[in-house]
């Protein structure tokens, strides 16, 4: 193939590196590493940082799943990040006064689990206090910040939806406008909270750093700042209350790994999408893609989006709570099912839709629930951030949550976690929701690594395209030896011919999206394979915003990568 090119310069550096959705987060990140924190708690910092940053499509109060590898123990953990539904939740009110449609507002809301899942990794795994990682948040939120042209236009295109609330309304469409790019972008109530949990930590700080922690966290889950947003849910009808709050905890399990040619990949539960991933790379071991056209010819888009399909249905058909279902994760990743899924593809003809799941004993496949129109608010989700430090600790979060979908409880400046929109209504489904259960989230962190020779962190937001803008960038690099950043600069594809995660689960069968400069002779060739291809501009930000960083164990040297389709940065030193 001929030399890939890059759009933003190579970033190698020799001691630490973060890689975010936000170049402010990668610099707040960074300034944690110098000021002596570890990985994960520069990873806290950007991660809280980036729920300022990029509110319209992470909350303060919404979903963190995060990936963390501590090199001295050799560990490699999840973090779930992810609330479930309160007990009070009703699949019959879904059912019987929606007709089976999760509607906007309060009644999406399940039990927000950022700030649990940012102090859990804090007391488990970091070496700071809340009030020093929060620090940077706590300023963009009072001082503000620059609005990136990005977020003006998606609040832009979501202003009807912000306009349903008074509160939301007052923060993203200040004097009754969107923001314009450049604006000075202030979160006043939502400073006030950050401050509050802070000052808790401080008035704890005598009895040791746990100690402050826990009041830090206490102060969302039982003080204040619970009680005004149970009191709003009684008040609105909402089911939100004081025992789902002061119960909850996020789940900390050791991370699932995938082993192929020599390479792991290190993913999440069926709590999300990130087995996806792995089922896919399993499909992939073995087959020769070299052969197939070259890179982003007709016949590799082909055959990958072909093996997505596969591995999409079997997400839908068997994916969720492992709490509440019995999840088939070894035999979905297993060699022999992989092959087996992998013969049901046809290098001169797509599916025709999304396949049928693959076959497994003692397993019975569910139904496909007819999908509405899309919901662009309720598709609006997830930045990342990707850190690995000088001990080779490495960590993996995706963030996530807008704030168009729900309500802003009026006095703290977010809208508790509306990720109840990525439940289903069908109760034949997997996923399904109902008290106590998660949703099945989109927000999937990865970690990819070489024992003893290489780590890296790797993820995206894109919604149901992260796991495709992940495998893509990791083919790019691994496959066709591309640097991380000329990885990520690739124009990209994917497919949505199965039904989306979010509410109201749009399902468009055969539909495939290529960015522009993939080129009209390769979408003409895909169509008379018979995809149903439609075209994005060139850095379209929904085909995925990848972020990595790739640390040598060996050299010590570090190279990190961020996409220019969203406002990404990469920091290092």
């Amino acid at each position: 193939m001929a030399m890939a090119s890059s759009h933003r310069a190579r970033i190698i550096g020799t001691r630490h590196m973060v890689a975010a959705g936000h170049y402010l987060a990668a610099q707040s990140a960074l300034q944690i590493l110098e000021a002596g924190g570890n990985a994960v708690d520069a990873a806290v910092s950007g991660g809280i940082a980036l729920g300022i940053l990029q509110s319209e499509y992470v909350g303060f109060g919404g979903v963190a799943p995060m990936m963390i590898h501590m090199a001295d123990r050799n560990e490699t953990v999840t973090i779930s990040g992810l609330g479930h539904w309160p007990r009070a939740a009703s699949l019959d009110v879904f059912t019987n006064e929606y007709g089976g449609v999760m509607p906007k507002g309060l009644l999406r809301t399940v039990v927000p689990a950022a700030p649990d899942a940012w102090i859990t990794a804090l007391e488990r795994y970091g070496t700071m206090s809340y009030g020093d990682v929060a620090a940077a948040a706590l300023r963009y939120a009072a001082e503000g910040f620059a609005a990136p042209s990005l977020m003006c236009a998606i609040i832009d295109k979501a202003q009807a939806d912000y306009r349903l609330w008074d509160a939301n309304a007052a923060i993203y469409l200040p004097g009754g406008k969107p923001p314009a790019p450049g604006d000075l972008f202030v979160q006043s109530d939502l400073a006030g909270v950050i401050a509050h949990m802070i000052d808790e930590e401080k008035a704890a700080a005598g009895r040791g750093r746990a100690a402050g922690l826990s009041a830090a966290r206490n102060a969302f889950y039982r003080g204040d700042i619970a009680r005004t947003m149970v009191d709003y849910h009684i008040a609105n009808d909402g089911w939100l209350r004081s025992e789902d709050l002061a119960g909850f905890s996020v789940d900390v399990e050791k991370a699932r790994v995938l082993e192929v040619g020599g390479t792991e990949l290190c993913y999440c539960g069926a709590w999300c999408q990130g087995p996806l991933l792995a089922e896919t790379l399993a499909m992939l071991d073995g087959v020769d893609l070299t052969t197939l056209g070259g890179h982003n010819a007709p016949g590799y888009i082909h055959y990958l989006t072909e093996v997505l399909k596969l591995g999409y249905a079997d997400r839908h058909h068997y994916f969720g709570d492992p709490k509440f279902v019995d999840v088939p994760l070894d035999t979905l990743t297993s060699a022999d099912y992989a092959r087996s899924r992998r013969g049901a593809i046809d290098p001169a003809r797509a599916f025709d839709g999304m396949p049928p799941p693959g076959r497994i004993p003692g397993f019975q496949p569910a139904s496909v629930q007819k999908g509405g129109e899309d919901d662009f608010a309720g598709q609006l989700d997830t930045s990342y951030i990707a850190v690995v430090d000088r001990h080779g600790n490495a960590v993996s979060a995706t963030p996530s949550d807008g704030s168009a979908a729900a309500p802003v409880i009026p006095g703290l400046g977010f809208v508790p976690s509306s990720r109840g929109s990525q439940s289903w209504t069908d109760p034949k489904l997997p996923s399904v929701m109902g008290p106590g259960r998660r949703p099945r989230l989109t927000p999937s962190p990865a970690i990819i690594r070489r024992q003893g020779e290489w780590i890296m962190p790797i993820g995206s937001p894109g919604n149901d395209v992260q796991p495709q803008a992940m495998l893509q960038v990791f083919l790019n690099m691994t496959l066709w030896g591309m640097t991380p950043q000329t990885a990520i600069d690739q124009p990209r594809f994917a497919t949505f011919s199965y039904p989306r995660s979010s509410s109201p689960h749009s399902y468009d069968p055969g539909m495939m999206n290529l960015e522009a400069d993939i080129g009209d002779e390769t979408a003409d060739a895909l169509r008379g394979l018979g995809h149903d291809v439609r075209i994005w501009p060139e850095w379209e930000y929904q085909a995925g915003g990848v972020c990595t960083v790739r640390a040598d164990m060996q050299t010590g040297m570090m190279e990190g990568g961020s996409d220019p389709r969203r406002p990404t940065g990469v920091a290092t030193i």
